[in-house]
């Protein structure tokens, strides 16, 4: 059974356009940095060349995977059901042991933004406050180490 990646529709629209974007307009910029730099001859020596080549290289992984992601999307409905934390959610959370509160948003993989504490649901923290209340403590298992979480509030 193939993954799948859960998804908000905007988030899955952002997908789509992205994915459009790199087939097509970064796809041809890149051909055409490829052509200008075989112009210049010597392709053994050709720096220009050779990073063309990686930026291509680089550019059909992230089509391939989000491709890949895009066929298997499950696109979530949104919920006002403030009740447990799904995705969705805007989680408040407790950490006693660093004396701090952190607002999180539960988004699949592909909306994921950790300078904006967007975390993945399939993030430790996304994976440990999934499908609880507002008042449970959970444990969060890193790879480096565990802690606990309290959910405070749930949006």
């Amino acid at each position: 059974m193939a993954d799948q990646f859960y998804m908000t529709q905007k988030g899955y629209e952002e997908a789509v356009a992205r994915l459009k974007y790199l087939q097509t307009t970064k796809r041809a910029e890149i051909v055409e940095r490829i052509a200008e730099a075989r112009s210049h001859g010597d392709l053994s020596e050709n720096a220009e060349y050779d990073a063309a080549r990686s930026e291509q290289s680089a550019n059909e992984g992230e089509i391939a995977d989000l491709d890949y992601k895009v066929k298997n999307a499950v696109i979530i409905e949104e919920s006002d059901d403030n009740s447990v934390v799904h995705i969705g959610s805007v989680v408040t959370v407790y950490d006693k042991e660093l004396e701090e509160q952190t607002v999180y948003t539960i988004m699949g993989t592909t909306e994921a933004d950790a300078v904006n504490n967007v975390i993945s649901n399939e993030s430790p923290v996304g994976a440990a406050l999934l499908r609880h209340k507002r008042g449970d403590v959970v444990t969060v298992k890193a790879p480096d180490c565990e802690y606990e979480l309290k959910i405070l509030k749930i949006n």
